[in-house]
């Protein structure tokens, strides 16, 4: 996975080590890694990566864990 074209935020600044970064595979499925543990990468479909930023951005996310 380390042959992935990764790229990080443009809201990252400078090298902030806990950076979500995402990448395309060669059939366009995303895959996410953060920064500071790029070993453990996490692969998912357009479709679910979609639906996962449309809660985050709705705030459907925030009541989590607490």
């Amino acid at each position: 996975m380390s042959s992935l074209p990764w790229r990080k935020s443009s809201f990252s600044t400078g090298d902030a080590p806990n950076c979500v970064e995402l990448a395309p595979d060669s059939v366009g499925n995303p895959h996410l890694r953060e920064s500071d543990d790029p070993e453990v990468v996490i692969s998912t479909t357009p479709a679910a990566l979609r639906a996962l930023l449309r809660a985050a951005k709705a705030g459907e996310l925030d009541r989590l864990g607490g």
